[in-house]
């Protein structure tokens, strides 16, 4: 019996446990991950004791901690979780973006050293105020076509920003009020001088004709073509100067004038033959990063001799973009008036004044023969049917491809002292280039490529067969009129000369104008910087 006390006492051990199970709840707030343990614990001590049924109910009151344990810590874990997702995506793709622009610049870079061209990017951005068509615009006091420059446009020059507007008292200033010492050469456009601004930085200031409409058009095209590019062989814009009706453009000085007085000037030494291909490499890369490396692309549009100058390591520039035009992937030609040299205008865009990069190859194939054999594109000296370069090249042409033998066609002055190789690849680019269909003409860059010898000939032989030099063909077709044939255009060249004749200056004379019966009609127009027929000392 005494017993019974103990048993009446029992209970109370069992009291004391459940205040803990009662009091979990404030405790697991705190430690909530560490009653998940404990739980199994009071879960194994019961099953000693057969009366212990009541612990279950305890246990009903166990189970809400761990909910309560499962549910509230997962809430930050959770966050935490989708935060580190979330910054490793980012992260991720942050190195996928970088991994891409590293490999789109270095296909790009080696895309163009592949090709030789050594270029900058070029601005993609039209300038404000011309929309499809830079020569378009509104008018300014002075009747003129107003230009839509920015003052606070920059165009680069050797990868640096440089100042861009001038003031006309800073130009005469470096110019010695445009003294005539001074002058380096005149034309239809106006003057160009040498001066010297206040930091000492030699450059060429080229002065338009006042009061001249197509001056304005061309000062414009300059200014928006120009200031777009940036290339070792295209010269350099280094500003310009609106000052009433004063119009003036601040180029970089080149100090050897240019390839024509240098093969046609008279007491001038020969041009060497490893001269003549780099000047021919160099002014290829700077036509092709025209056509291909600009968005929109820019044609020329008056691609000749005069307008390729030299510096001192004779260096090739392409130079003088008054006739330059923007030209979109998705056009098929461009319409304009003609205009352009005589001499160098590509059939299709002389008679029907359709324009594309095309009429840029052609003239420089002009100028590769220009090259090859040292005369002019219009040689008055020679018999009426032999002055033209290209009628009197062709038969020469495909004869010296044929024999491997270029006596007949190569420059006197060279005294047969040429790379025979060298002159093949030439000779076979300058067949290709003044081919009479313009699709038919290489790109630019496959004439990089063949002149440095990294393009099999026969790629752009492909059409020439035994008999025909490319030059001019008949096949029974061309890009504009599918009834115009070879003796049609020999035709209408015969009267076109006849016409350019009657005003030509020292064989470089520009026109532009209307079409007439035969074309068009005739009138002077801006294409020089630093050369023309006019020259004095330096």
């Amino acid at each position: 019996m005494s017993l019974l006390p103990p048993m009446g006492t029992a209970p109370v051990p069992t009291s004391p446990p459940s205040p803990p199970m009662g009091a979990s709840p404030s405790p697991t707030s705190p430690p909530s991950p560490t009653l998940g343990p404990p739980s199994p614990a009071f879960l194994i001590l019961p099953p000693n004791t057969p009366e212990n049924v009541t612990p279950p109910a305890p246990a009903a009151d166990v189970s809400p901690p761990p909910a309560a344990a499962v549910t509230s810590p997962p809430g930050p874990s959770r966050n935490t979780t989708l935060l580190a997702l979330g910054v490793g995506i980012g992260i991720g793709g942050a190195i996928v973006l970088v991994c891409v622009g590293i490999f789109v610049i270095w296909y790009r870079r080696r895309k163009r050293k592949r090709l030789g061209v050594d270029a900058f990017d070029c601005a993609s951005s039209q300038p404000q105020g011309s929309k499809g068509d830079p020569f378009q615009g509104s008018h300014n006091s002075h009747g003129l076509p107003s230009l839509g420059i920015s003052p606070n446009a920059h165009p680069k020059t050797g990868g640096a920003f440089i100042k861009t507007s001038f003031t006309y008292e800073e130009l005469a200033l470096a110019t010695d009020n445009f003294s005539g010492t001074n002058l380096l050469g005149q034309g239809g456009f106006g003057y160009v001088h040498k001066g010297v601004l206040s930091d000492g930085k030699v450059v060429a200031i080229k002065q338009l004709k006042v009061g001249s409409s197509q001056g304005e058009r061309e000062f414009q095209a300059e200014v928006e073509t120009i200031s777009r590019v940036n290339h070792k062989h295209l010269v350099s814009l280094f500003g310009h100067c609106i000052s009433g009706i004063q119009r003036l453009l601040v180029y970089e000085y080149v100090s050897n004038r240019t390839l024509e007085s240098h093969l046609h000037g008279k007491g001038r030494p020969p041009v060497s033959w490893a001269t003549r291909m780099k000047i021919a490499l160099g002014s290829a890369k700077g036509l092709a990063y025209l056509h291909e490396d600009c968005q929109p692309k820019i044609i020329h549009r008056d691609i000749k001799s005069s307008n390729i100058l030299l510096d001192e390591n004779f260096e090739a520039k392409v130079a003088d973009f008054g006739l330059a035009r923007l030209y979109s992937e998705t056009d098929t030609h461009v319409s304009t008036r003609v205009m352009g040299t005589f001499g160098y205008l590509a059939p299709e865009y002389a008679l029907t004044g359709k324009l594309t990069y095309k009429s840029d190859v052609f003239s420089f194939g002009v100028v590769l023969l220009e090259l090859i054999t040292g005369r002019r594109p219009i040689d008055r000296s020679q018999n009426y049917l032999d002055d033209n370069i290209i009628d009197w090249a062709r038969p020469l042409l495909t004869q010296a491809l044929e024999d491997n033998n270029f006596d007949s066609v190569a420059d006197p002055k060279l005294q047969k002292d040429y790379n025979s190789i060298e002159m093949t690849r030439m000779v076979t680019c300058a067949s290709v280039c003044v081919r009479h269909l313009a699709r038919r003409r290489p790109r630019m860059s496959q004439i990089i490529l063949a002149l440095k010898g990294n393009l099999p000939l026969e790629e752009l032989k492909e059409g020439i067969q035994h008999g025909h030099s490319g030059v001019y063909d008949s096949y029974g077709s061309s890009d504009y009129d599918a009834s115009y044939d070879t003796a049609h255009y020999k035709e209408d060249l015969i009267k076109f000369r006849k016409m350019a004749l009657q005003s030509m200056e020292h064989n470089t004379i520009e026109y532009s104008g209307p079409t007439s019966d035969f074309g068009r009609q005739q009138s002077g127009s801006s294409s020089e910087v630093l050369s023309n027929t006019q020259h004095r000392p330096q």
